[in-house]
This record gives structure tokens, C-alpha cells and sequence, in this order.
């Protein structure tokens, strides 16, 4: 079970993009990578065509590995450690390790 959902903010722990923050774009499990917005950035030459009627160099995000990213929290100012708690009404949220915050 995959600790990243799409929309989650998130902090590179390892590479080229160390220390960057940003919001999680996409989640690829079949491959376990997240595409995170301006995080790990390439550039693509694309050839025109009918739908995009647009040619040329362009920058996108890359897939990066999901055991780079943590889930940032905005009240610890860090990347965190996520666990589960089932709540009172039967419900599973993910819980902050750092500051026990809900994180959903």
C-alpha cells in the first residue's frame, strides 16, 4: 500500500533534487514513482502535431523513485514518517510519526 497519494506535498530526500518541495502530480504504483511537480526536470523535443500544433524543446517532470520523496509536514517543517490510525468511527487515516497530526 503505497504511503503517497496524488495531491500529497513532498520533499526529495535523495538526488539531484535534494531538499526541493512540491506537490505530487501523479502516482505510478505498477513502477513505485511519483511524478512531483518541478522536481526532476528533462528536456523533451517534441515534434508538432495536430492536437498540440506546437513543436519544439519543452521541460516536464520525470518520474522519480518513492522511496526518494517524503510527505512533508507543514507543522514539523520536515519530511515525516507516515503511520496508520484507525479513528472512532472505523475509519484509516494516515497519521504524521513526527507529530501524530492527521494527515488526511
Amino acid at each position: 500500500m503505497a504511503r503517497i497519494k496524488k495531491g500529497d506535498t513532498v520533499v526529495v530526500i535523495s538526488g539531484k533534487d535534494k531538499t526541493k518541495v512540491g506537490k505530487v502530480l501523479q502516482v505510478l504504483p505498477k513502477e513505485e514513482r511519483v511524478i512531483v511537480e518541478g522536481v526532476n526536470m528533462v528536456t523533451k523535443h517534441q515534434k508538432p502535431n495536430p492536437k498540440t500544433q506546437q513543436g519544439g524543446i519543452i521541460q516536464q517532470e520525470a518520474p522519480v523513485h518513492v522511496s526518494n520523496v517524503m510527505i512533508f509536514d507543514k507543522k514539523a517543517n520536515q519530511g515525516v514518517r507516515v503511520g496508520y490510525k484507525v479513528l472512532n468511527n472505523g475509519e484509516k487515516v494516515r497519521v504524521s510519526k513526527k507529530t501524530g497530526e492527521v494527515l488526511d
